[in-house]
């Protein structure tokens, strides 16, 4: 057996704790600090989802993962301007692993307060320094270039946790949980995600939306369940985890697609912060300025808002369960989601499907549920 002792499971009062393999040895190596039972649960959901993405597309990627739910994923693209300023590394010079955990954190800057990094490849300097900046808890790679592993040892007073995981570690075919004193076992859901047969008028599949639709759905397959996902540009920009409702789960995704997409209005790229704010501060502000707070600017008119989010179109849509009403097509429809990957199987397939063709959508079915509890 090989085991690593923890300091304490969900709660402090939940103590001892440890993680174990029966056969073999654990795939994952402390570098710094000293984990918690949320933190692994955080870091062996991130860093699957992560290696996953980088399999199906062949670009470095990273997650910003908290309370075990991505609040980001993002593959290594180069940033726009306007997304790096709204990131907070406009002065930064990044490294596409660099790119790809500023894309994530900055899907949603709140949520990823206190976050979980991971990365699907070794974490290099300049990626090393974008998360030093931020207010995390832990980050879990494959490896970690010598200055990156100084830089990150030094975080949080030299408290940082810094796992290394085995790339060539693969679990085992059966999974076990015990909930209430009963164990309950299944299968690893390792079939890869298909992109699916278009069922809508439309057919056509651009290679951007394609790769889009990849990162929304895999990202679903470590996402509480019901949960729906929008991805634009490469990156998750909404993820709407764990609602018993899936028009929860769209109106939660495609909220938080528009107010990433309003943190780039110029106006919000130009807000008065005082001297020496510190980052999560900022990043409260401009939430706070975009819910209507005057306190640093007048706030955007609702003119300059629909204006503004008008230029948001062609985002990728992706449901872990069947879509069950139109009113979900609707809701998309209204933040620009021009691609739908899901299941289907609902009694109501052909209403859902009128409503995509309504709105010249082009939506698959996958026939892959990706439900995670």
């Amino acid at each position: 057996m090989s085991e690593l002792p923890l300091r304490y499971g969900l709660n402090p009062h939940q103590s001892p704790a440890r993680a174990y393999v029966v056969d073999g040895t654990l795939p994952i190596r402390v570098l710094n600090g000293a984990p918690g039972y949320i933190n692994l649960l955080d870091a062996l959901q991130a860093w699957p989802l992560v290696r996953e993405l980088q399999v199906a597309t062949g670009l470095p990627a990273a997650a910003s993962f908290k309370h075990t739910a991505p609040a980001g994923t993002a593959l290594g693209l180069p940033l726009p301007t306007d997304l790096a300023a709204a990131c907070r590394v406009q002065d930064l010079d990044l490294s596409p692993l660099g790119c790809a955990y500023a894309r994530a954190r900055g899907a949603d800057r709140m949520a990823s307060f206190g976050d979980f990094a991971a990365f699907s490849d070794p974490v290099d300097e300049a990626a090393a320094h974008v998360l030093a900046r931020e207010v995390s808890d832990g980050v879990i790679a494959p490896g970690y270039a010598p200055e990156a592993l100084r830089r990150l040892r030094a975080k949080k007073g030299g408290s940082y946790l810094v796992l290394e995981v085995d790339p060539a570690y693969t679990p085992p075919a059966v999974e076990r949980r015990e909930v209430f004193g009963i164990t309950l076992e299944q299968a690893r859901p390792e079939v890869p995600v298909p992109i699916g047969m278009p069922v809508t008028r439309a057919k056509e599949i651009p290679a951007d939306a394609r790769r889009d639709l990849l990162v929304a759905a895999i990202t679903l397959r470590y996402t509480p369940s019901n949960s729906v996902c929008l991805a634009y540009d490469g990156q998750a920009v909404g993820v709407g985890a764990g609602q018993q409702s899936r028009i929860h789960c769209t109106r939660l995704a495609c909220g938080k697609a528009e107010t990433w997409w309003l943190r780039r209005h110029p106006r919000a790229l130009r807000l008065p912060f005082p001297a020496g704010a510190p980052r999560p501060a900022r990043d409260n502000a401009v939430d706070a300025w975009l819910q209507g707070d005057a306190s640093l600017a007048e706030p955007l008119l609702p003119q300059e808002r629909s204006q503004w989010l008008g230029g948001l179109r062609g985002l990728a849509l992706a449901s872990d369960g069947f879509i069950p009403f139109r009113d979900n097509i609707d809701r998309a429809a209204r933040t620009g989601v021009a691609y739908i990957w899901q299941p289907g199987g609902s009694t109501r397939d052909d209403e859902v499907i009128s409503a995509a063709d309504e709105y010249g959508m082009m939506m698959t079915f996958s026939g892959l549920r990706l439900f995670l509890h």
